[in-house]
């Protein structure tokens, strides 16, 4: 793996009564990266216009975090836009606790970290 890239999984949800993609979810295996650690952590989501509102970022976050624990992290970075309250309510649905916020460009990142 080049030195300036971090080892990615990602994972598309499907949801089971129907076989329908409804988002996807990334795993980077570690954030020791200078945007990462900033402001990107260790999950990225996003779900499908039509299918949110329907609790599918929790129930991906939650399945994800079980897949954070077995490759051997106690904890995790997780970061949302600060305006965005839907994806606030799932990490802290999750667990999330908020670290504190920071500037990136014009907008601002709330972090919060979640113990597994």
């Amino acid at each position: 793996m080049p030195k300036d890239k971090v080892p990615l999984s990602t994972y598309f949800a499907v949801r089971v009564s129907d076989a329908k993609l409804v988002g996807i979810i990334d795993f980077r295996h570690h954030i020791n990266h200078p945007i990462l650690s900033v402001w990107g952590g260790h999950i990225g989501y996003s779900v499908l216009p039509g299918k949110r509102r329907k609790g599918h970022a929790k129930e991906m976050l939650s399945q994800m975090l079980e897949i954070c624990r077995q490759s051997g992290l106690d904890k995790v970075l997780v970061t949302c836009d600060a305006d965005n309250i839907a994806s606030k309510k799932t990490i802290l649905h999750n667990g999330g606790v908020f670290e504190n916020s920071v500037s990136v460009e014009s907008d601002t990142v709330n972090r919060y970290w979640i113990m597994i």
